[in-house]
């Protein structure tokens, strides 16, 4: 375990600002319930990652941690909701690449600043996106999908959580490697996807994960033509990935992790990381993510921050050389 010197240190090295901890005792941390902010709906992979870290941690602390769901802008009102909280502790979120590392390039002004407002605390899992139709599309598989979109240019609607969300720049990224052009359908998140999509309102979405049609696809409802990670997921192993599909290194991954208000003090945030450290090895907190064919990580505060600015230089460049604009 590092000391709260070498907190400091390695955070102020990545660009994130924390405040000292004057003043505050470890040991009176948490002392009343912890709010934990998911920016999306319910019943989506951010939400079922934030309910499931929410148990993990308050079994850990002996305190009860209240999931508030609030949805918008791609996850970013929520985020912002985060970074103006009071920093003690009581109020943290799970926040995801959408918010963390997309927007910022996506939007002129954004409420919040990654690197300034908030304290990183650690990832908390990855899952691949995945390329799911109604049985009605007139494709079976990503080859399919490809030829159908070239004769028809603009006019294959897909279905994604919003502008800027990993789920959309991963369709932003098959568009430009496959040379075709489709046609964004945002919506707030996922659970609200797929009642359109078993309808066949909408016959195509690019989902950011498998926790809201895994039940769908096994029952034959809605099909995967292919996944976005480098490797199959593990639910669903007959099911190729867009590599393997004929776009040989493509590979995109949807990442969660925990994040508190910037001030919020150093030996708070470790009480925090040490929490989810300690409540992710239990088999609950595995076979919830299994269930979404998530893979569940822990990294220190200082690994997070890290993560974060990289992933801030991936997808900046990506999204200036496809010009991608938020609206």
């Amino acid at each position: 375990m590092i000391d709260r010197r070498q907190f400091i240190a390695a955070t102020a090295a990545t660009g994130f600002t924390l405040a000292p901890a004057t003043g505050w005792s470890q040991d009176a941390y948490p002392n009343r319930p912890v709010k934990l902010v998911v920016p999306f709906p319910p019943g989506g992979p951010t939400d079922i990652m934030g309910r499931t870290a929410a148990k993990a941690m308050g079994d850990v602390l002996v305190q009860s941690f209240v999931v508030e769901n609030k949805a918008g802008a791609g996850g970013n009102i929520g985020t912002d909701a985060v970074a103006k909280a009071a920093p003690d502790g009581h109020t943290i979120g799970l926040s995801a690449i959408s918010s963390l590392a997309i927007a910022p390039h996506l939007y002129d002004k954004l409420p919040f600043q990654v690197e300034k407002d908030f304290a990183p605390i650690s990832l908390v899992g990855t899952t691949p996106c995945v390329v799911v139709v109604h049985p009605s599309a007139p494709f079976t598989d990503l080859k399919g999908l490809v030829a159908y979109a070239k004769a028809n240019p603009g006019k294959l609607g897909y279905a994604t959580s919003g502008i800027g969300t990993s789920n959309h720049l991963a369709a932003e990224l098959l568009q430009s490697v496959a040379g075709i052009e489709l046609l964004n359908v945002p919506y707030k998140g996922s659970s609200q996807i797929v009642p359109d999509l078993l309808s066949g309102t909408v016959i195509m979405s690019m989902e950011s994960s498998l926790a809201t049609t895994l039940q769908h696809i096994r029952s034959g409802k809605l099909k995967a033509l292919a996944v976005t990670s480098p490797a199959r997921a593990k639910a669903l192993p007959d099911v190729p990935t867009v590599a393997e599909s004929g776009y040989p290194g493509f590979a995109v991954e949807t990442w969660f992790g925990l994040i508190a208000p910037a001030a919020t003090p150093p030996a708070v945030v470790q009480k925090l990381h040490d929490a989810w450290a300690k409540g992710a090895k239990t088999a609950e907190a595995q076979a919830a993510f299994d269930n979404i064919s998530g893979n569940l990580r822990v990294t220190t505060p200082q690994e997070f921050a890290a993560f974060i600015k990289a992933e801030n230089q991936r997808w900046g460049e990506l999204i200036r050389k496809l010009n991608i604009k938020a609206g």
